[in-house]
Order: C-alpha cells, then structure tokens, then sequence
C-alpha cells in the first residue's frame, strides 16, 4: 500500500514532530513485556512499515534497547515519549499510533504476544489473538 497522504506526530511535550506516510502494511495491539513497559499500559498500539530512510524526528532523542532486542526504541529527551520503534533488525519502524495527531487509515487487525499479556487485562475486541508474533 502506498499513499502521499502524510500524517503529523508529536510527542507529549510538543518539542518533537514527526511526518509519516500514511501507508503501512500492517497494525498490531502487542501486548509483549517490552512494549507494557514502555508505554506503561497493557498494550502498544503500533502500525508498521518497512524502513526506508534514517530521518530522525526534530528533537534529541535517546535510544533505548537491550542485549536481548531486536529493536530500538528512542524516546524523546525532554518527555521521555516513544514515537517510534526501529524492529526486526532495522528492516521495519513501528510507529506509537496514540502519537499520530492524524489518523491513519489502517487499523489493528489483531492480537500478538498474547501469551505475555498483563494478567489484569482482558482483551474486550474480536480481534484474533496470537500467542507470539
């Protein structure tokens, strides 16, 4: 899917702005340990697409990954927001959609990492609901 649609992002303190193609391949809920600690909630909310340029948002960033991971996650220096996530060996970028001030035309369409999902959280939706990736 491609668009020239372009959709703004920000982070919560305003000092970083982003623009993404409205174009991503898929959207996932991920309710891994990784992303309920980044966000502090039960689940990231994260459209993706494949990597195609290096462009870093308008503000200092700091990176955060783990021996572990295979992705990188910068957060915003001022605030500590996370807009994006680098994934699967820098092939793909994930972008936080409750960042996105413009909504994007796709949609979650299911579940994953549902085996390593907040206890004290019930998935509500129809979605389907994967165990792992």
């Amino acid at each position: 899917m491609t668009s020239d649609r372009m959709l703004a992002g920000k982070c919560r303190c305003g000092a970083c702005t982003t623009k993404v193609a409205d174009a991503f391949l898929y959207a996932a809920n991920c309710h891994c340990s990784q992303c309920r600690a980044a966000t502090g909630s039960a689940f990231k909310r994260s459209p993706g697409s494949r990597r195609r340029s290096s462009r870093s948002p308008t503000a200092s960033t700091t990176s955060r990954s783990s021996a572990k991971s295979t992705s990188t996650t910068p957060a915003v220096a001022a605030c500590g927001s996370f807009l994006y996530s680098v994934v699967r060996n820098g092939a793909y970028v994930h972008v936080a959609m409750g960042s996105l001030v413009d909504a994007p035309t796709i949609r979650p369409t299911e579940h994953i990492f549902v085996g390593s999902k907040a206890p004290w959280f019930e998935i509500s939706d129809d979605l389907p609901q994967n165990e792992e990736y």
